[in-house]
């Protein structure tokens, strides 16, 4: 049994290439120390006496420094390359949250938020790009459940031990999470080579040639309904570590074990999963899946009483939902791009991720505000469900070979 279960996940991790490996050792470097995003809205108004309201700002503020972030990284990941960004974005990154345990007021926080957010963020699309540069059209799906998985063996770690350290000290969770970001930059140099231009390739010979991202009508469509999911998704790390400290009154520790709990599973069952349905249906198919999912988890916070284990409960089932929607994101804006501008559609996703970020805050702080938190949670599956068949239609639509809305 345990050799068939080894046996097994042999096969999953089988065939992806060493600088994926070693892009998956940096980003578990980086992401171990992820620990200040989680517990900002708890940090701006448990202990900066921030309003709600603040708390959402400056977390919106996060997510308009990840638009320019991921919008600017794309443009210099297609002109001189992925290698020197990814670079030089975690070690200002790394630098920006050491700055930020030092500002205290609301303004001089705002504004510190979105420097650090635009120079961290300017990783994503250099990295989204690197991970497809170094696999292969039959290994690109489970490199980047590779690159997630060690996201979230991160996060685990970081999750676990932010909630602890947030118990003694909530400066500390910068120092550790800007250290982890120089840390992580450094092993990245260590292990591979500079490339200064991403190497001509031939992949998408069966594919329509699409000059700009901003011009794929299809791709548009789909990075709206990723907005929208991204949105409810990053509730899980805006308002609900907030509602559970405030209104179900869990411990610190209890949320960060939470979102160690979400990073273990996903490192466990992850790429078991993709290996066992990849290729069965369409990309777009497994997106509206796993939204499904994401909205039910997020409806049993109303549905059911306020007890620690319906949390549990919650929390797994929103990482299937990721485990089911995220890996699938990723291969299917890099089947709409080629060489040329991979780094402009990695850029245009990583930035539906960034617009989420800016809204998720405004309107669940809004929601939370002047309709309480049961208005809020249904709200959020709402948004869900009607995301999940938008994805669904657009199944359809490219199942029909309309590879362009004209």
């Amino acid at each position: 049994m345990l050799k068939n279960t080894l046996n097994i996940y042999k096969k999953a991790f089988s065939g992806l290439s060493k600088e994926n490996w070693y892009l998956a050792l940096v980003m578990l470097i980086n992401r171990s120390g992820t620990m200040v995003i989680p517990f900002l809205t708890i940090y701006c108004t448990q202990k900066l006496n921030f309003s709600i309201v603040q708390a959402g700002t400056v977390m919106a503020l996060f997510g308009l420094g990840s638009v320019f972030g991921a919008f600017i990284g794309g443009k210099i990941t297609d002109k001189i390359g992925f290698y020197y960004l990814q670079v030089g974005a975690l070690i200002t990154g790394g630098l920006m949250f050491i700055s930020l345990a030092f500002l205290e007021t609301f303004m001089s926080l705002s504004i510190g938020t979105f420097i650090l957010s635009m120079c961290n963020e300017g990783f994503r699309p250099a990295n989204s790009s690197a991970v497809a540069h170094y696999s292969t059209e039959k290994t690109r799906t489970r490199s980047y459940s590779l690159n997630r998985m060690a996201i979230n063996l991160g996060w685990s770690f970081g999750g676990a031990i932010g909630g602890f350290l947030a118990s003694i000290d909530y400066h500390l969770l910068f120092f550790v999470d800007g250290f982890t970001n120089i840390l992580a930059a450094i092993i990245l140099i260590k292990l591979l080579p500079p490339i200064k231009k991403v190497k001509t390739d031939s992949e998408k010979q069966d594919n329509p040639i699409i000059k700009s991202a901003y011009r794929d009508k299809l791709y548009l469509a789909f990075i709206i309904l990723s907005t929208l999911f991204a949105s409810c998704f990053f509730q899980l790390f805006t308002f609900q570590p907030l509602f559970y400290k405030s209104e179900w009154n869990l411990s610190e520790q209890f949320i960060g074990g939470l979102m160690a709990m979400n990073g273990l599973l996903i490192v466990g069952f992850e790429m078991l999963l993709i290996n066992k349905i990849d290729g069965k249906k369409p990309p777009l198919y497994f997106i509206g899946i796993g939204t499904i999912i994401t909205g039910f988890a997020f409806a049993l916070l109303d549905i059911l009483p306020a007890l620690a284990m319906v949390a549990i409960i919650s929390t797994i089932f929103i990482s299937f939902g990721e485990m089911f929607s995220m890996p699938f994101m990723n291969t299917f804006w890099t089947s709409r791009s080629n060489d040329k501008n991979r780094g402009e559609y990695a850029a245009l996703y990583t930035i539906s991720w960034s617009v989420a970020q800016i809204i998720s805050p405004l309107y669940g702080s809004f929601l939370v505000n002047y309709g309480g938190y049961s208005l809020y949670w249904w709200t959020i599956s709402a948004i869900c469900m009607i995301t999940a068949a938008g994805f669904f239609l657009l199944n359809y639509l490219t199942q029909k070979k309309f590879q362009r809305i004209e």
